[in-house]
């Protein structure tokens, strides 16, 4: 498919009245631009929460599609009364998907945020250091088992947004999905942890099915 084509098909999608939200699956192969085509995305259908109208008025506390992934992380939060109010929560990832966007939630003036928030990246100086001091941490930078068990404190919570595919003899497809965090030095230290898979994963397709109802109601744009 040419990059027009994919453009004709979005602008099909956004004027067709029968149709309340729809998605276009990342990633998209390297002829097509990815920012050309969320931008075509008409916001009002926009539940991926990808546009850059919804993620402002997201930022600044407006209604909005929220990406599915972050909106899944806080629901977690808030469904385990996970207090978050002056916790120091550490984001490691800064992409517009995940890191960004959660890290925006989590510092807002809102039920379960209220949180001090530092972002981390590939560029972080003293990353450990940074991690001990948090009573959250999210991992979401997708490198398999970057967090270690010396990189967190006791009674932390770790929530882990990673899900690389890599290659394991142990199982039919002949590969796991493998986390962010290394759960078996990890989670003993824990008060909370999330699993990959089943952790962050579901909550991102209920999440997901949660705008798309929104958007049938007119619940964010009337």
């Amino acid at each position: 498919m040419t990059e027009q084509e994919l453009l004709a098909k979005v602008n099909e999608l956004n004027n067709d009245a029968d149709i309340d939200g729809f998605i276009v699956q990342l990633p998209l192969p390297k002829h097509i631009s990815t920012d050309k085509i969320i931008e075509a995305i008409d916001p009002r259908k926009d539940v991926d929460g990808f546009h850059p109208v919804n993620v402002g008025r997201m930022s600044i506390g407006l209604p909005s599609f929220v990406s599915a992934t972050p909106s899944g992380i806080i629901e977690l939060i808030k469904r385990y009364n996970i207090e978050t109010s002056s916790k120091h929560c550490v984001v490691i990832g800064r992409s517009n998907i995940v890191g960004r966007p959660v890290s925006i939630l989590l510092s807002q003036k809102a039920d379960n945020a209220n949180a001090t928030v530092t972002v981390c990246h590939s560029r972080t100086a003293n990353l450990k250091e940074i991690c001990l001091q948090a009573d959250i941490i999210i991992a979401a930078l997708g490198m398999p088992g970057f967090l270690k068990g010396d990189m967190v404190k006791e009674g932390a919570v770790v929530i882990d947004v990673g899900t690389t595919r890599v290659k394991s003899d142990k199982t039919k497809s002949g590969w796991k999905l493998r986390g962010d965090v290394l759960f078996e030095e990890v989670s003993p230290k824990c008060s909370y942890i999330t699993p990959v898979p089943g952790g962050v994963g579901p909550m991102t397709i209920v999440s997901l099915l949660m705008n798309t109802l929104k958007a049938s109601k007119k619940e964010v744009y009337n």
